[in-house]
């Protein structure tokens, strides 16, 4: 074994009790989830807007950028929903290079898991304080989500997560929406498997536990583009692909 111990992290409950969640603030987010699942299920007619830099690193520029966003979603709110990207967890193609906030509090800096995690919960706190906006994040790694449960109104599964099983499982005990990228390849099946898998109940691993999930009937797909056998950046948002998807989608039942 290769494995060198570096510290014992600590667990959601030692973190969330030492930076809690206001009831002003828990009251905001359950109000903020209930608007943006009626949009998924029909019963509202404005539409989600998933917004924001590709990796938050900066919590005093990112605090700053969704203060901005707070403006305008006051101006938007009979037709918009903003939700905030503020992505601390960063998958990379060949594992190497910035892995996010989560595994370095400073982008210049060494990795530090464990103030990590303290630095990206303060950054959201921070946020949703400060604009009245709940956010969406990446789920790099399925056992981090209990640091952020309380404070997420959004998650979204990678392109280079979206066929892992534990991803697909712990997807399936969220009560938020959640996103599914299609994968790299751009292979449609792909999504439609991860999607159906999360919206059915399931029994295994988590965090040390036996525990059984009821499925999310609020899991739904991304389509985000693909990269050919070739090199090549591929679109597949146009209309004749929505309609290829929707037709695809529809198959299942």
């Amino acid at each position: 074994m290769s494995f060198k111990y570096l510290q014992k992290i600590p667990t959601p409950t030692q973190i969330t009790q030492q930076m809690p969640i206001s009831l002003k603030l828990k009251a905001l987010k359950a109000s903020r989830d209930a608007e943006i699942i009626a949009v998924l299920k029909g019963e509202s007619s404005r539409f989600i807007l998933i917004i924001g830099p590709c990796s938050a690193d900066n919590e005093d520029a990112l605090s700053e950028y969704v203060g901005r966003l707070a403006l305008i979603q006051d101006k938007v709110k009979d037709k918009l929903i903003l939700i905030p990207r503020i992505y601390t967890n960063k998958p990379r193609t060949t594992g190497a290079g910035y892995k996010g906030m989560l595994h370095s509090p400073k982008a210049s800096g060494d990795p530090d898991i464990s103030k990590g995690i303290i630095a990206i919960r303060r950054m959201h706190l921070r946020v949703l304080s400060e604009s009245g906006l709940t956010a969406a994040d990446e789920m790099l790694y399925p056992g981090n989500y209990p640091y952020l449960e309380d404070v997420l109104s959004y998650v979204t599964i990678g392109a280079r997560s979206v066929e892992n099983q534990e991803h697909r499982l712990t997807v399936s005990g969220l009560d938020i929406p959640v996103g599914m990228k299609n994968p790299t390849s751009g292979d449609l099946n792909v999504v439609l498997n991860s999607a159906q898998a999360a919206q059915i109940p399931h029994t295994f691993i988590y965090n040390g536990w036996e525990v059984k999930t009821e499925g999310n009937p609020y899991v739904h797909c991304i389509l985000r583009g693909a990269i050919n056998q070739n090199g090549q950046n591929i679109p597949n948002y146009h209309y004749e692909d929505l309609i290829n998807f929707a037709l695809a989608y529809q198959k299942r039942k």
